[in-house]
């Protein structure tokens, strides 16, 4: 199981509100447009399994956007997975299941929960040791049925270089933790995806400097 970090005040901002409910501001800011960008190339129908699901924001933003899909949030802090499940249970969605344990650094698990239609990852990679995140990537795409998608969001490096001071600023924070972690470059994840048996991921630019990568397994 991956080890508890003590990471600097900005990489997971999020606050106690009603009852479990925990409260991430930046959730609240690209709910919205992850949504929307996910909508446009999510199957209509099937499985989606959302890895790190946080606070639950996102879990119930994409179920809305895609009702077609059986979301299946994930988290591997019980805070959280408390958080996500009054979420579920406050938008009261046919398609949102509660919160499932899973440490998706863990080697395995994607067989264990394999015909997955699509897996959707956001703001992790950046916050665990490239071993762990080239297995994050390897086993989303072995959890997706043939045509399924696997859609990534966060920061990313390219070609060595944050697009922004405060990337760099942010990067350089977390690096300096000693655990190993830290932006991961584009042109990294990208191999990484391609040998896990997808395509080359296409590539959309988001808000604040983030990108959305998106590959579907072979038919």
């Amino acid at each position: 199981m991956t080890p508890r970090r003590t990471l600097p005040p900005m990489a997971s901002v999020a606050h106690q509100a009603e009852g479990a409910k925990l409260h991430a501001p930046s959730a609240e800011r690209n709910a919205g447009p992850i949504a929307e960008a996910l909508r446009e190339i999510a199957p209509g129908t099937g499985r989606a399994l959302e890895l790190a699901s946080g606070t639950g924001q996102h879990a119930v933003a994409f179920a809305r956007a895609m009702p077609g899909l059986d979301w299946q949030p994930t988290e591997i802090d019980p805070a959280r997975r408390g958080s996500i499940d009054a979420y579920v249970s406050e938008a009261a969605l046919p398609n949102l299941s509660p919160a499932r344990p899973l440490d998706a650094t863990a080697p395995g698990w994607g067989a264990e929960h394999g015909g997955q239609t699509m897996v959707v990852l956001v703001n992790l990679l950046h916050l665990i040791t490239t071993p762990e995140a080239r297995t994050v990537v390897h086993e989303a795409a072995q959890a997706l049925v043939p045509d399924g998608c696997l859609a990534l969001y966060g920061p990313f490096l390219r070609d060595g270089q944050a697009t922004s001071e405060g990337d760099a600023r942010f990067d350089a924070s977390l690096r300096a933790q000693g655990h190993g972690i830290g932006y991961k470059d584009l042109a990294e994840v990208s191999g990484w995806i391609t040998a896990a048996g997808l395509p080359p991921p296409q590539t959309r630019e988001m808000p604040a400097n983030n990108l959305l990568l998106t590959a579907r397994r072979p038919a």
